[in-house]
């Protein structure tokens, strides 16, 4: 519990004005999605059976709602849960600017009120940087199930276990990065590091703790596993490489998707 409240105590804290600095004005980054909203979407586009209008979408952790508005540019019905209210008021913005309807239901995910599992979803998506804020992974996919209806589908897109558990990789000349194994695949315990849009952050902080987060990085085996624990059906799982770079982090799996089914 301390974790969590750290955790959230972290996302409310100048959220806000590092999206501005991220990703321009609400204003501006609307502009920038509605010329490609299958771009901002990613590799996970696939996934979404290149037709999303009319489809219930809930945003598991959707953080500042850039992939929730993407979704609801092309036609989906979009709802994002997530715990700071600060990345409410950009997605919120966010929406308005780029003319879409977007629910979001400030809460953390595993206390949404019963009423919220009573009309299920079509799809429930998840992407990068979702898994290590929870200690357990077994509630997280038990309501994943409880919110889909029959055959709805789970895309869950994040970071590999090899890059963010044992792997450390390091710039060097010519456009090639060393690579270590530094970590234990299998250490289980929490790790403190700063929360990820601080470095988007022009704000100092009088408090040292303040963007600090408590995460725990799982194995793919724990993952996969608690997936099909909760009653969900693993239809894919895809690895890949560093997609920014042909050089970078040639040959190591830097990201993963699995595709599960109620």
């Amino acid at each position: 519990m301390e974790s969590s409240e750290q955790n959230k105590k972290a996302w409310n804290n100048g959220t806000y004005e590092s999206w501005v600095n991220r990703f321009g004005t609400p204003k501006e980054a609307a502009e920038k999605i509605k010329q490609d909203p299958i771009k901002r979407i990613g590799t996970a586009f696939k996934f979404l059976s290149n037709d999303v209008e009319g489809k219930r979408i809930v945003n598991l952790l959707g953080s500042n709602g850039n992939k929730a508005v993407a979704l609801a540019l092309l036609g989906a019905a979009v709802t994002v849960v997530d715990f700071s209210s600060e990345n409410e008021r950009y997605a919120t913005e966010l929406a308005d600017q780029a003319g879409v309807d977007l629910r979001y239901i400030v809460s953390d995910v595993l206390k949404l009120p019963p009423r919220e599992l009573a009309n299920p979803y079509d799809i429930v998506f998840m992407e990068f940087g979702i898994l290590h804020y929870f200690t357990d992974l077994y509630p997280l996919f038990h309501l994943v199930h409880s919110l889909l209806n029959e055959g709805g589908t789970m895309i869950l897109q994040d970071f590999h276990p090899v890059s963010t558990k044992l792997i450390t990789s390091r710039g060097t000349t010519a456009n090639i990065r060393k690579h270590k194994v530094t970590g234990d695949y299998f250490d289980t315990s929490l790790i403190e590091k700063n929360v990820s849009y601080s470095k988007y952050s022009e704000s100092e902080q009088s408090d040292e703790t303040a963007n600090k987060v408590y995460l725990r990085n799982w194995t793919l085996g724990e993952i996969v596993t608690s997936i099909a624990s909760a009653g969900l059906t693993i239809k894919v799982l895809e690895e890949l490489p560093n997609m920014s770079s042909e050089v970078f982090d040639k040959g190591i799996p830097k990201t993963f998707t699995i595709i599960a089914q109620r």
